[in-house]
């Protein structure tokens, strides 16, 4: 608070007065106003749950987003990845928080790139040339109602010139949902031809998945016990494209709708909803912050690791790029938080990778 004391000036006093007190003729007066500059810097948190790891809160189909929005609300930024904010036909627009694909937050967490927060970016649609054509037209409804009813700046799709042929399994070592794509050219070749014809700088990606194979896989992660085998390689995918264009990048699943389930599991029902996951993937792009390769002239504006204050993931999924880089930061190094309710299949704790970090039973502990 800065207090000002206001007088009346000199010159604006009446000629040849006579001055016989000591104190001025009229009280000063008192007016308060908040600086128009805080000095202090906000409290930017890091919030991981890995991708296709069976994470009790995170896992499933946009079950981490309430935990998400609380976190959200008592931080000034908050920087975290589609597995946690995409819910298929449901999603939450959080004003403070930062969508950012996973290859991109290990850049970011090594301190190789900065993230530029825009107002918003031209999305461009890749379209797996393996989707059936009812299929694709469903998909191209929702652009259409994304760009009608949203008004997000969805510009052009594209299909790319050979089907992806997209294969997905668990790894029997780690328990993990993995996968590759048989064709990866043909979808650089298709986000390249959107590069260069409409200029966006944001690619949704909408794969074939079979429909046909992994059924009890399938039956026991709708009933919110087993691992979500297609986030895996949606994470693959994404990757690809991060990597080779240094853009956001979100990876939506095509698959035939499944048969009705009267024992869903709450925390896989945003995918029970309709036709598509691509609605969420739409609303997380179109304001996704823009990724720099750190340099002294592109720092400016832009939020860097150094300027994290804390790191928030599940306690036994230390050992991923991201968090190792942020352990091992030798400027600002931030608190790690290992959450001990948020249980994977996988079990590096940080004891065992050799990461100090701050154990907490639940979630709202870190509140």
């Amino acid at each position: 608070m800065t207090v000002i004391l206001n007088r009346p000036l000199p010159s604006l006093a009446a000629p040849n007065r006579r001055i016989t007190k000591s104190r001025p003729s009229t009280p000063p007066s008192i007016s308060c106003f908040n600086p128009k500059h805080s000095f202090k810097r906000d409290y930017t948190s890091v919030m991981i749950v890995p991708t296709g790891i069976g994470a009790a809160i995170g896992g499933y189909a946009g079950d981490a987003l309430p935990v998400a929005r609380t976190l959200s609300s008592v931080v000034d930024c908050l920087i975290t990845h589609p597995n946690v904010l995409n819910a298929a036909m449901l999603y939450w627009p959080m004003p403070n928080a930062l969508y950012v694909e996973g290859y991109a937050l290990d850049r970011f967490a090594e301190g190789s790139w900065g993230l530029m927060p825009v107002h918003q970016n031209r999305v461009g649609l890749v379209l797996d040339s393996g989707i059936e054509e009812e299929l694709r037209v469903r998909h191209l409804q929702v652009a259409d109602a994304a760009r009608a009813s949203l008004g997000l700046p969805v510009v052009e799709y594209v299909v790319t010139d050979t089907p992806l042929q997209v294969e997905k399994w668990i790894d029997p070592k780690s328990g993990q949902s993995t996968g590759r794509i048989k064709h990866p050219d043909s979808l650089l070749r298709a986000v390249q031809a959107l590069l260069k014809r409409s200029q966006v700088n944001a690619i949704a990606v909408v794969g074939r998945f079979s429909d046909d194979d992994d059924v009890q896989d399938t039956d026991d992660y709708r009933k919110g016990m087993g691992t979500d085998l297609l986030a895996g390689v949606e994470a693959v995918i994404s990757h690809l494209v991060v990597k080779e264009f240094q853009i956001p990048c979100a990876h939506a699943p095509a698959l035939s709708p499944l048969p009705l389930s009267p024992s869903l599991c709450p925390k896989s029902a945003a995918e029970e909803l309709g036709y598509t996951f691509l609605p969420c993937v739409l609303a997380g792009l179109s304001n996704a912050p823009q990724y720099l390769v750190k340099n002294s002239e592109s720092e400016n504006g832009c939020i860097l690791a150094s300027d994290v204050d804390s790191v928030i993931l599940p306690v036994d999924a230390f050992g991923g790029d991201g968090v190792l880089a942020f352990a091992r930061s030798k400027r600002n190094k931030p608190l790690i938080i290992a959450v001990e309710e948020n249980e994977t299949v996988l079990d590096d704790t940080p004891d065992k990778v050799g990461v100090e970090a701050v154990c907490i039973q639940m979630f709202t502990h870190t509140f």
